[in-house]
């Protein structure tokens, strides 16, 4: 029998993107009749909620939920999400995203396939503005010298074994056996999570075919350094409440930070230098005085946070 799927989205004042990101689901080629969605809403104060209840009441055939987070922030939201759930699997999206129509049955598949704890795919980032700098902000989010190693965000030739992936489409199972995500981590929580899950001996898999669009939470650059500052903390401040660190790679902008009288200059070389490539690929030469600006908004802010992180750790 085809498996009951359940899809939680977290969201909070996201009027702009969650009208498209249902409509995405809906259109899944998935049995509608074994699938439910639960919009999980940290009290949004724009129209989120109204356009919720609006894609209710115009598709009343369809098993969508609208849950109340009074806590807001998105590890309430995907624990609140998994108790009310009843799927046998659970798929956990993002209300920024749009998803390709056989996204769910792909993420069924190769779960049951690769007999996987956790699959995912690659998501497509794009400019939440059609502005040169919006454009630069999705291209440095999809760039291997602006992510690192992060395969979800740069892709995959073939499925690939990984530490984690965007959301993700999990066993009900594993959150028996490991539990819910860490409420003490307002971000980093799905990294945290999967940490945990690899631990114990469970398997992650990016599978390439399977693939989410993705517009960045920001589109200028003050909002863009503020956004990798706050997360720049939280790569740091999980070690007060979890024994596990992150991956190398989430503190790379840290040592930049405590080295920068000798690693100021090769940065600058290197920004320029992948700058110019991305800049020539796209054919757009306004990107390459555009683009070291942003490349720097996310080490420097990412950093920067980690820094501050470090700092309360020590505090405390």
């Amino acid at each position: 029998m085809t498996s009951f799927v359940s899809i939680i989205i977290p969201c909070r004042n996201e009027e702009k993107h969650i009208g498209k990101c249902l409509e995405t689901i809906l259109k899944q080629n998935y049995p509608k009749e074994r699938m439910e969605v639960l919009v999980v809403d940290g009290m949004s104060e724009d129209k989120t909620r109204k356009i919720v209840k609006r894609f209710q009441i115009r598709n009343p055939k369809f098993q969508l939920r609208l849950l109340d987070n009074p806590k807001r922030f998105t590890n309430f939201a995907w624990n609140l999400g998994i108790k009310e759930s009843k799927g046998e699997i659970l798929i956990l999206v993002g209300a920024h995203s749009f998803y390709k129509e056989d996204y769910v049955l792909k993420c069924v598949k190769y779960l049951n396939e690769y007999d996987a704890d956790n699959v995912g795919g690659t998501i497509i980032t794009l400019p939440r503005e059609n502005t040169v700098v919006a454009r630069a902000i999705a291209l440095v989010l999809s760039s291997s010298f602006g992510v690192g190693g992060a395969t979800f965000r740069k892709g995959s030739k073939k499925p690939k074994w990984v530490d984690t992936v965007f959301g993700g489409c999990y066993r009900r199972d594993v959150f028996n056996r490991i539990g819910l995500f860490n409420e003490n981590l307002n971000r980093g929580q799905d990294m945290e999570f999967n940490i945990r899950l690899k631990k114990a001996g469970g398997k992650i898999l990016l599978v390439p075919d399977i693939v989410a669009y993705y517009y960045p939470k920001t589109a200028n650059p003050k909002d863009f350094f503020i956004y990798h500052l706050k997360d720049g903390v939280w790569a740091i401040l999980p070690l007060k409440f979890v024994k596990t660190p992150f991956k190398l790679r989430h503190y790379i902008p840290l040592i930049f930070i405590l080295t920068l009288p000798l690693s100021i200059w090769p940065y600058i070389l290197l920004s320029l230098f992948f700058s110019l490539q991305i800049s020539l690929k796209e054919k757009d030469i306004r990107l390459f005085f555009v683009l070291p600006m942003v490349f720097f908004c996310r080490h420097f802010g990412y950093g920067l946070g980690s820094l501050v992180g470090l700092g309360k750790i020590l505090k405390k």
